[in-house]
């Protein structure tokens, strides 16, 4: 089967899922019969269109989206470095394991009332939770892929006069790249997560701020807008990343 046949099949099988989903939508949908409870598709489509009208809807998005890259990139800054540093070099992994270890099993809504005292309300404490729920899903896969480069690699090239930054750019690095290429992309969607339930408590403005509003106001169709431009956007960005890590970050690794 060609790259093409192969491309259009899994397009085809897609749609077949998302058609599925709508028309099992309109039933339950039609079976509760009440806006409340589950809008039509149309509603939550016709909300879709009067948000981009009143350009609302632009501006959470907007709002939304920086937080998120703004943690996420924060979170990478921090995390890849780090964890390939404590693979690499003994002392700081064994003085520093402890306290990850520690940390990790806290989830970033705890840390919401901390942010808040912290930062306020706004960006400051979104783009802490974001950059937290994006830290140690990029770590641990960062960590894992340092851990598992071969050792008859490194010995390999030392053997051959290899420099300590020439092993960790040309070896280590390129070795641990794929595990670290699925942690961004397990981090991406953790940003989002976060972002949302700190928008929902922390923030006046953005897609959590908007679900959370209008769930007061009881206009579900508006709740659903609001959750299915999340699910689009993360999708979306998810696909960039993974177009990104096949084409720049592990070119070589094409099995997938």
């Amino acid at each position: 089967m060609g790259k093409a046949t192969n491309s259009m099949y899994r397009i085809a099988w897609a749609l077949a899922g998302i058609c599925l989903f709508i028309l099992l939508w309109i039933a339950a949908s039609y079976h509760l019969h009440s806006a409340v409870l589950l809008p039509e598709p149309s509603a939550v489509l016709k909300g879709f269109v009067d948000l981009v009208r009143d350009g609302s809807l632009i501006s959470d998005v907007g709002a939304s989206l920086k937080r998120v890259i703004g943690g996420f990139l924060i979170a990478t800054v921090i995390a890849v470095p780090l964890a390939l540093l404590m693979a690499y070099v003994r002392p700081l992994d064994l003085l520093l394991s402890p306290l990850v270890s520690f940390l990790r099993p806290i989830p970033p809504i705890a840390w919401i009332p901390i942010a808040i005292l912290w930062f306020g309300i706004g960006d400051p404490p979104s783009y802490f939770i974001t950059s937290l729920a994006a830290f140690f899903p990029i770590f641990i896969n960062s960590y894992a892929g340092g851990k598992a480069v071969l050792p008859q690699h490194l010995h390999a090239a030392r053997s051959l006069g290899a420099r300590p930054q020439a092993l960790f750019f040309r070896i280590y690095l390129p070795s641990a790249m794929p595990m670290i290429a699925t942690g961004l992309r397990i981090g991406l969607g953790q940003s989002w997560m976060a972002v949302v339930t700190a928008e929902l408590i922390a923030a006046h403005s953005g897609l959590g701020y908007m679900i959370q509003a209008n769930r007061l106001a009881l206009e579900t169709s508006l709740v659903l807008v609001g959750m299915c431009v999340i699910g689009l956007l993360g999708a979306v960005m998810s696909f960039g990343l993974l177009v990104i890590e096949r084409h720049l970050l592990v070119p070589w690794n094409q099995q997938r």
